[in-house]
Formats: structure tokens, sequence, C-alpha cells
């Protein structure tokens, strides 16, 4: 249903229901002469009028053209007389139309000849005080809800701006370390260039086509990583042993793209050494909704070198990139000890 259709029709059910108090509240008299519709008579009509115009009044005009605008004592005063119109109106309404209740003896007789209503009708300005109090508490609720859904807005307008930017971040930096290990192998005129530049295809497919999204099957994101660590491999020497395991049941999870690479192609910058043997221990396992994460690697003199004076976009990236899709969901603890360097990130998919 179209949603001011729905609007409206909220409104017509909640006012017909208001309208049908007096078939609960008016006095019914004994003899059997006595309808209930006899309550709705033109006092009844014209004081609902008045009723519902307010309730519309006060919150498409008086709130949002005179309380918003931080004119308080104006939208008071309207308010008090308005109030003190409704209170006076059975008063106003015996002077120029005669008795309010024009329904036979059984009331009349137990009035005074001479009745009047009081000035001020205490059941008038408890309806009138009652109408208020729902037309500005749901004009209220209904701006703080508006209010929250455009700060909700905003706020996921700038996440995906700054996923966007991250993203963009991460697809030139790899792509310049990549063809620089490109470039070394050439240079060395090794018989892997050609395998290289074939798995440098593979990974930068998978990085324009998927990486757009904001989540990818968690087999083509370690199928990309198993590329990469390939890719690595073939300009390392022998002295570089990586093992990547991968525990656990993948199918059906998902997750953030290149969201690993940071961690890995940290480890090969900074832990391997042409002189040293050099361990780069990978694991990926997922158990029960969560994923385990570790990167290990050895701290050699010359990478320690370059890690202390690198203020480049990597960690950083990723523990921005986790704070954002991830709030919660995730603990990352990085333990820098003399000889080695270890990453543990534990997330919930």
């Amino acid at each position: 249903m179209n949603k001011k259709v729905l609007h409206i029709s909220i409104h017509i059910a909640a006012w017909a229901c208001f309208l049908m108090l007096p078939l609960v509240f008016f006095p019914r008299p004994k003899e059997s002469g006595y309808f209930p519709e006899q309550a709705f008579n033109l006092y009844f009509i014209l004081i609902n009028i008045f009723y519902i115009a307010f309730y519309y009044f006060n919150s498409a005009v008086l709130i949002p053209r005179v309380l918003e605008r931080k004119k308080t004592l104006a939208y008071t005063i309207i308010i008090l007389c308005l109030l003190i119109f409704v209170g006076m109106f059975p008063r106003l309404y015996q002077y120029f139309f005669g008795d309010i209740l024009k329904i036979g003896s059984a009331i009349r007789s137990n009035r005074p000849r001479n009745f009047r209503p009081p000035l001020l009708s205490p059941g008038s300005i408890s309806i009138f005080l009652l109408v208020f109090i729902f037309s500005t508490g749901i004009k209220v609720i209904n701006q703080w809800l508006q209010s929250e859904r455009r700060s909700k807005q905003i706020e996921n307008e700038k996440l995906n701006t700054e996923l966007s930017f991250l993203k963009a971040q991460i697809n030139p930096h790899f792509l310049f370390n990549t063809l620089n290990n490109i470039y070394s192998l050439a240079a060395d005129r090794s018989e892997l260039t050609a395998p290289a530049v074939m798995k440098l295809s593979s990974i930068m497919r998978y990085v324009l086509t998927e990486a757009k999204n904001d989540l990818v099957p968690l087999e083509k994101e370690i199928q990309f990583i198993s590329d990469y660590i390939e890719l690595q491999k073939m300009r390392s020497t022998n002295k570089t042993l990586v093992s990547f395991t991968v525990a656990g049941d993948i199918t059906g999870k998902q997750v953030s793209p290149l969201l690993f690479l940071p961690f890995i192609e940290n480890a090969f910058k900074y832990g391997i050494s042409t002189r040293e043997l050099s361990p780069i221990d990978i694991l990926l396992e997922t158990e029960n909704g969560t994923l385990d994460f570790r990167v290990k690697n050895n701290k050699h003199v010359n990478s320690m070198l370059k890690l202390s004076a690198n203020t480049g976009i990597g960690i950083q990236n990723a523990r921005r990139r986790l704070q954002l899709l991830y709030e919660n969901q995730y603990q990352l603890n990085i333990t820098d000890e003399s000889s080695t360097y270890a990453i543990h990130l534990n997330m919930t998919l």
C-alpha cells in the first residue's frame, strides 16, 4: 500500500475512534426512547471540528513555523488563547445557540432551571490538552525519527566515501609493488617473468571486477591470496619459506575484498631476506561463524630499518577498514618482538 494512503487511513481511523467516545461515555437516560445518536448534536460537531483543526494547525503550522523558529513566547501565547477559547466554548455555545443537551426531560430534570455551563469547562480543557499533547508529541517524535534517518544516511554516505577512498588507495599501491616485483624478474631475465605477468593479470581481474563490491565470496578472496603469494614467491629466493594454510568450511561465507592483503604484503615487504631464512606463516581458519587470520614473519636488520621509517597506508588502511566495516565484530592484535612480527585477526563473518 502507498505510504501516503496508509498515513491517511491511520489518521481517519484514529479520528473515528475519537469521535465514537460519546457512545461510551455520554450519559444515557433510562427511558427507551433515547438513542445514542442524540449526543451527536451541533455542539458535538463544532467542538470536534475545532479539536481536529487544532491538531493539524499545531503540527503543520505552529510547531514548524513558530516553535522551531525559537518563538517560544508567541507559541505559548497562541496555545493559551486557544485553550481559553475552548474552555469558554460551552458558555459561548449556550449564549448563541441555546442548551447544549437537548435530549428530553430526563437530563433537564436534574438541572436547575437557569443552568449555565462554567466559565471555563474542565472537560473541554482536558480534551484540548490531550489533543495538544498528542499533536506535539507525534510531531516531535516524527521529526526526531527523520533527523535520525538523515544522520544515518549522512553517516553511511561518509562511510561509503571513505571506504571507496581506502579501496582506491589499495589498488594503485598494490599494483605499484607488484610491477616492481615483475620488473625485478624481467631485469634478471628470469623465465618466471611470463608466468608472473599471467598471475598479475588474474589478480588485477579480481581487483577490477570483485573488489568494487562490498562483500565477496571467501573462496574468491582465498584464491586471490594464493595467486598473490605465488607471484611473490616467484621473485623470492630459496631462503623464503611460505606456508599458507586454509582450515574450516569456507563455503557460503563472505568477506570484504582485499581485507587481508595489507597484512600479507607487509610480511613479504619486511619479512624476507636474501641471506637469512625467512619463514612466513599464514593461517586462515573459519569456525562457528568466526574467521581467524594469522600472519607471522621474521624481522631482519635491513627490513627493521624500513619498517620503523615507513608511514605508508598498509596496516593503517587495514585498521581503518576493519573499524568501518566490522565495528565491535573484530579483534586485531599485533605482536612486534625483537625478531618476529605477528598479526592475529579474529572477526565475526
